[in-house]
């Protein structure tokens, strides 16, 4: 398939006028020849503005497909033919870009694709909004629920096979990326009729056919149906079947739509039993039986249908039975039960049936918006679609007919409200002077309709509450009393003296002047329509249902909760619904789609033109052209307006460097339109007349033309040089390849002459070789046989020395030689490993490798044997105050390697013990002559305070037998302990220096408890006091390492704690008196 030429504008390759403004001249019949010669071409979208015509082509077009999609994503409105697209997109971009809420209001008769373009509508924003699961999930949601509606809603009528039977209106909602979160319907004035009576050549709802096709016999038994149509009083039959249309897989396809929403297996079940029922009510029979009072009351014929719905809803029989022959009026404290009869009975099985299932299906509808309702409370950005009923004007329009057209009556109001508004408002925002437009207000019209006092729906309310009786010919009479003088309403029962004798006005109808045309209303049946009655026993029986869905349908049904107050109207609910459609489409910005159905046939390419012209009336397209263009019929933004046109002045083409609004300007003044046909807008300039567009169209396209001539022209002269110099270069060339042709030619048959030399010289060279080589394969043979006869002779000398010196050898020789061999190589092993032996350094890990795999275990034994050898070595080079130390640090890393944090840094430092040098200082003269046995350590220690955690400088001394603490300043001594009085030493296992020495319970140096020091030769101390006391005591001294531990202070023990903390003193550990029980220590 050719690819579709790209359109830039609305205007390219027009059919005609793509734009209804733009019409020249505009009537009904040159509105109508347009809608059809592009009807005619496929061309089924039609603007009048930004409000897009749609015309029902009763066939599929390929213009709705991903690359469609595509091709109209971010595009602007009129960039291309008109499109549903077009405006889905322009609407969805204002909500996601500007930030302003969306509707889109979708109008037309049944038949005129409304369903379909709501679905074109959601498909398409679906496609162009994000992506992502929790994102798809939700538009699959939103896409599904449409299966479900029309399902329970639509049914097939004479205009249509896919009728709805409802106002819908879905609020979705997107975030602020302009990603679907959710969504809301609102569904208004279902055909409950339908339930019980259908036209003739209609159906009722979908889902009783597809429920009876599409159910599992499983599924038929558990509901008690049958698949036979005929069988169900409910459903027409004359048009059971309809022409293309597959009931059952329309049911898997509604079972599937309903999980996807989100509906439980319970809740998809307990629908279709109600589904059934509703069936099942209509074979209920019944007959008539006088009573002994003279009264006649109403009997069931066959009661298995009332068994079987009592079965499916969990109703009591007799309840039912009584619901259906008796009625119960209570006033206040009173109750009045009276029999129904026969024509009693049947109506109140039929509004059973009509409430039953118009309250299924908002519960539908609820249920679906709690599936689908977003889940964030964030703030959300709101695109409305409503697809709502056209205006109707039947042969025979009653009370439903009447309510849709007060409802297209507003809507047509609020339609020309905000067209008018927003005309003015882009007009003042350009700055052009707005000049008062004349149309038709309806909202004298809807004031007669909906007007509280005098108005037909408020006059119908009273005439419904008056007691009395009440009869359709009463409210015509009222009506005739209130609205005779209204110009809009006409009766022939009215003291207006000019409808007397008009003929086409019947005794018992009114009719009213509507925007569209006049509408004969038959006033029969208005009262009982608009009561809605049910009787309060039936909702009883409903509410007594052990079926949890039924009684949830009937909440006014529980005794507990009775309310005498009459329940409001069908009119007054729906005009309250109406009112707040309106209240909430004002809020938004509006986008419209006027559906045109083109023919009552459902046919393709017949296109009827009193049928389109009788919808053009009423859907008052004519009036909206009129409002569109009363003050300029086109505007467009200066960028595109010199894009288009630059070609029709000199100084624009083909490149204008300046702003847009001046080349426009000059444009303008060149082509010398005159100035009151065009205005001049901050960011657009405003034509006035359609026929100054088409001027410039003509002009454009002439100036086309010129500029495809010249280039043309140019084309054609650089095609022929093109192939002159082809022509010039491949003579060029076929010449030089036929003197490379000769030249090879010459050069083969010298090469000829030279290959025949050489091939005699060759076969001559092979001759030779030949010769050659036969007589030295001739020598090589003749070498072969004198060395074979060497061997030989060698081989036969070896056996005969065998055979000699045989009687020499012993029987087990072999043994003898394996043994001398292994010995050969084992010395030659130990040999080589003399001259490859390590350095004698114990640290050395350097070994020589094994040549032998059977020496294995005897390499390895060797290494650690020499290994062991060259320590020994070294240690007996040791003297005996260098093995005392190593001994020491021998006892030090078994106390605390792996253990304390402070190990590692003392390895590298020397035991002194004799810090002080207190010989050598004759500060400590006293304190040394007070001792009399060798000092093991001297060393400054701080003494940790009791009470608050201070630090006191000390002397710590270890004799052989005892630990001192002296004065550092005077050298007195403070403290003698025994070392048979200590018991243990505890320590932290981080890097600090404190310690506690634990003394034993009941000593005399343990009357004032445990002493704690910090000193920075702690693990030396720990080594030499354990060393020391094992030496006089022979026991080992407990060396505990625990972050904490307890001490004694006098009679209290306090736990010692160490934490990581920050000092204010840098890496110096501090001590701190928490409490009577703890002693914080804070380590770095």
């Amino acid at each position: 398939m050719a690819k579709m030429e790209v359109k830039t504008s609305l205007l390219d390759n027009m059919i005609g006028v793509g734009d209804m403004v733009l019409l020249e001249p505009l009537n009904e019949e040159t509105f109508i020849n347009n809608l059809k010669k592009r009807f005619d071409h496929n061309e089924i979208y039609t603007y009048i503005g930004s409000v897009v015509i749609s015309v029902n082509p009763y066939r599929s077009l390929p213009i709705y497909s991903p690359e469609k999609v595509e091709d109209y994503r971010n595009r602007n409105f009129y960039e291309l033919s008109p499109h549903i697209f077009a405006l889905s997109d322009e609407a969805y971009r204002s909500l996601r870009d500007q930030d302003k809420d969306q509707c889109i209001l979708i109008t037309g008769e049944s038949g005129a694709g409304k369903t379909e373009a709501s679905k074109l509508v959601m498909s398409y924003v679906a496609a162009v909004c994000g992506k992502g699961a929790e994102v798809n999930q939700v538009k699959e949601q939103l896409l599904q629920s449409n299966p479900v509606l029309e399902a329970f809603g639509n049914a097939k009528t004479v205009r249509n096979d896919n009728s709805s039977r409802f106002g819908k209106y879905m609020d979705i909602e997107f975030d602020f990326k302009g990603d679907p979160l959710g969504g809301v319907i609102s569904n208004y004035l279902l055909e409950k009729s339908r339930v019980v009576k259908q036209p003739r050549g209609e159906r009722n709802f979908h889902v009783f056919y597809q429920l009876l096709s599409g159910a599992s016999e499983e599924l038929l038994n558990k509901l008690t149906l049958e698949r036979d149509f005929s069988r169900y009083n409910y459903l027409s039959l004359d048009s059971a079947k309809v022409n293309g249309v597959d009931d059952a897989a329309n049911f898997r396809t509604v079972r599937n739509a309903m999980q996807i929403v989100g509906f439980m297996d319970h809740e998809a079940e307990s629908v279709l039993e109600v589904v059934a029922a509703v069936l099942k009510l209509g074979n209920i029979e019944f007959k008539p039986e006088s009573r002994v009072n003279g009264l006649d009351e109403s009997k069931i014929k066959d009661k298995n249908e009332l068994k079987e719905i009592c079965e499916l809803t969990g109703i009591d029989q007799s309840v039912l039975e009584r619901a259906f022959s008796f009625r119960t009026v209570e006033a206040k404290q009173e109750k009045v039960s009276t029999t129904l009869n026969v024509a009693q009975a049947y109506y109140a099985r039929d509004a059973l049936a009509k409430n039953l299932y118009s309250r299924l299906f908002s519960w539908l509808v609820n249920r679906i918006n709690e599936s689908i309702k977003a889940q964030t409370k964030v703030r959300k950005k709101v695109m409305g679609v409503l697809d709502i009923y056209g205006f109707e004007i039947f042969e025979d329009n009653s009370f439903e007919q009447f309510i849709i057209n007060y409802c297209n009556e507003k809507l047509q109001q609020i339609f020309i409200e905000l067209t008018l508004k927003e005309e003015q408002e882009e007009y003042i925002r350009e700055g052009i002077e707005w000049t008062h437009i004349d149309y038709f207000n309806n909202a004298i019209i809807c004031d007669l309709i909906e007007n509280n006092t005098n108005g037909i729906l408020a006059m119908l309310d009273e005439e419904c509450l008056r007691p009395g009786t009440v009869t359709d010919e009463t409210f015509l009479e009222k009506l005739n009393q209130v609205c005779a003088t209204h110009q809009h309403f006409e009766s022939r029962m009215s003291k207006s003296s000019r409808f007397l004798n008009d003929t086409s006005l019947p005794h018992s109808c009114f009719r009213i002047q509507h925007y569209a045309g006049k509408v004969l209303y038959q006033v029969e049946g208005f009262v009982d329509k608009n009561n809605d009655l049910l009787y309060r026993d039936l909702s009883q029986a409903m509410w007594k249902a052990s079926h949890a869905l039924i009684k949830s349908l009937f909440p006014e049904g529980n005794p507990a909760k009775i309310n005498l107050k009459r329940p409001p109207t069908a009119g007054s609910q729906f005009k309250a619904s109406v009112a707040t459609l309106m209240k909430n489409l004002q809020t938004k910005n509006p986008n419209y789609i006027r559906c045109i159905k083109p023919n009552d046939k459902k046919a393709a390419h017949i296109f009827n033109e009193a049928l389109v012209c009788h919808q053009i009336r009423y859907l008052g397209l004519l009036e909206n052209v009129r409002v569109r263009r009363a003050g300029y019929a086109f505007r467009q933004a200066y960028e595109p307006c010199l894009e288009r046109y630059k070609m029709l002045c000199k100084q624009t083409w083909p490149h204008w460097k300046g702003p847009a609004r001046a080349g426009v300007e000059v444009l303008f003044n060149e082509l010398e339109i005159p100035v009151e046909e065009y205005s001049f807008g901050r960011s657009k300039i405003f034509i006035r007349n359609p026929r100054t567009l088409f001027k410039l169209e003509d002009l454009r396209k002439q100036r086309l033309e010129d500029l495809a001539t010249l280039i043309q022209k140019i084309y054609r002269g650089w095609k022929c040089r093109t192939h002159f110099l082809l022509m010039r270069k491949s003579q060029i060339v076929i010449a030089a390849w036929y003197r490379r042709y000769a030249a090879r030619k010459v050069l083969r048959e010298l090469k000829h002459q030279k290959r025949c030399e050489e091939a005699a010289t060759t076969i001559a060279a092979y001759w030779h070789g030949t010769q050659a080589r036969r007589e030295l394969k001739r020598l090589k043979e003749e070498a072969r046989r004198k060395h074979a006869v060497a061997v030989i002779w060698a081989y036969w000398l070896g056996l005969k020395v065998r055979r000699e010196y045989r009687k020499f050898f012993r029987a087990n020789a072999g043994k003898k030689i394996y043994e001398f061999t292994l010995q050969r190589i084992v010395q030659k092993y130990f040999l080589e490993m003399k001259n490859k032996m390590p350095s004698l350094s114990p640290i050395d890990k350097n070994w020589p490798s094994r040549p032998y795999l059977f020496l294995d275990s005897t390499h390895k034994e060797l290494k650690r044997i020499f290994h062991l050898w060259r320590c020994k070595k070294y240690r007996d080079q040791f003297t005996d105050q260098q093995k005392l130390i190593y001994e020491e640090k021998l006892e030090a890393s078994e106390l605390f390697k792996d253990k304390k944090a402070l190990y590692p840094s003392s390895v590298g430092q020397p035991f002194q013990g004799a810090y002080l040098e207190i010989n050598k200082n004759p500060k400590y003269k006293k304190l040394k002559d007070a001792i009399e046995e060798k000092i093991i350590i001297a060393e400054v220690v701080n003494k940790i305070n009791r009470a608050n955690g201070k630090s006191t400088s000390r002397i710590f001394l270890l004799t052989n037998n005892n630990l001192l603490l002296a004065d550092q300043k005077s050298g007195q001594i403070k403290s003698e302990v025994p070392l048979v009085d200590v018991t243990k030493v505890s320590m932290s296992s981080q890097n600090d220096g404190f310690f506690a020495i634990h003394l034993k319970e009941g000593s005399e140096a343990a009357s004032k408890g445990d002493f704690l020091f910090s000193s920075d030769h702690l693990i030396e101390m720990a080594t030499k006091l354990y060393r020391t006391t094992l030496s006089q005591t022979k026991q080992k001294l407990s060396i505990e390492i625990s972050d904490e531990f307890l001490v004694q202070f006098r009679q209290d023990k306090v736990c010692v704690k160490f934490i990581q903390g920050n000092q204010k003193n840098g890496s110096v550990p501090t001590c701190k008196r928490k409490n009577n029980r703890l002693l914080e220590v804070a380590v770095p």
